[in-house]
């Protein structure tokens, strides 16, 4: 099974050397020229269409398994699944362009490198696990990191001071009323008792496609009421053009019906999409992805694999 040789080359980001050799191999064995990047590899093509998904996973939290329905452990769904659908299609012969890059769990740099040095094409479709469904609505995000400042006083006197602690939470709250937020990590206080007087708080927060990014700045001003703020990692999001109306027409030709959805988290397409037309889309369940439970249904890689086939024959 390509799917079980994929996820058993272990490449947590930073460490693709060994898969990256994996595909260039396997693609030059099918009769494909190949171009190598830093931190990507693609076919050598002139096609208006890139096919793309990234080689680089999490730490390795469990090992391949199957059921014959399932397949289980860490980068089977995000994303091998979709590299061994690409792979699969192009095995039986496609026309787009085809790439795989490096580092997207981390800075992204692959695809980074990609737009900046490839010449050809306007439409990319970016396969990540959509559960099938087309995200061709993909939100923006940034990383933030507060400071929250407050003032210290007897822990028995918590009317004498400023919880750090308490005033972060109630900054969290009043973030969520202007953007979908997710705290990752915080710290603050101590094993004194003492009221704590400083809270760090790192989240990711979500923003809606349709908002600019500068819209989006202005709206958080509004932290520095709490203590100092930085944010890192910010885009815009997008909406999909004329490339998502191609995939529904594959998909229909491969028997699925569509369903289109919204990507919420940082993919390759944010780095893709000031280049191309880019849409969103492939097999598996984003949610249980980075965990212990991360899996994909196997009918579905035949699946993405068929919609792929169909998508070639529409840019020969």
């Amino acid at each position: 099974m390509l799917l079980k040789k994929l996820v058993e080359i272990e490449s947590p980001t930073g460490s693709e050397h060994e898969i990256k050799d994996f595909v260039r191999d396997f693609l030059e064995s099918k009769g494909y020229s190949v171009v190598e990047g830093q931190y990507f590899i693609s076919t050598k093509s002139k096609s208006e269409l890139i096919v793309s998904t990234h080689l680089d996973t999490t730490p390795v939290k469990a090992p391949f398994s199957t059921d014959g329905v399932y397949a289980y452990g860490t980068g089977v769904c995000d994303a091998k699944a979709s590299v061994a659908a690409i792979l699969e299609a192009a095995e039986r012969g496609v026309d787009f362009t085809i790439a795989f890059f490096c580092d997207e769990e981390e800075g992204g740099k692959g695809s980074k490198e990609f737009a900046e040095k490839w010449s050809y094409g306007s439409m990319a479709v970016v396969m990540e696990p959509t559960d099938l469904k087309i995200a061709s609505r993909h939100y923006g995000n940034l990383d933030l990191t507060v400071e929250v400042k407050g003032v210290q006083s007897h822990g028995s006197y918590p009317e004498m001071g400023v919880n750090a602690i308490e005033k972060a939470f109630e900054m969290i709250s009043e973030l969520k009323k202007h953007f979908k937020v997710t705290p990752l990590k915080i710290a603050g206080g101590s094993d004194d008792y003492v009221i704590p007087d400083y809270c760090m708080v790192k989240l990711d927060v979500l923003i809606e496609p349709e908002t600019k990014l500068e819209e989006a700045l202005k709206e958080i001003e509004f932290l520095s009421n709490y203590g100092k703020y930085e944010v890192s990692n910010a885009y815009e999001g997008f909406i999909s053009k004329e490339v998502a109306g191609f995939l529904e027409r594959a998909m229909r030709a491969a028997g699925l019906e569509v369903e289109h959805t919204v990507m919420p988290s940082w993919t390759d397409a944010l780095n893709l999409k000031d280049r191309y037309d880019v849409v969103v889309w492939g097999p598996g369940e984003l949610h249980l992805c980075h965990t212990v439970r991360e899996r994909v249904r196997l009918a579905d890689v035949e699946k993405a694999r068929d919609v792929l086939l169909k998508l070639s024959e529409m840019f020969k």
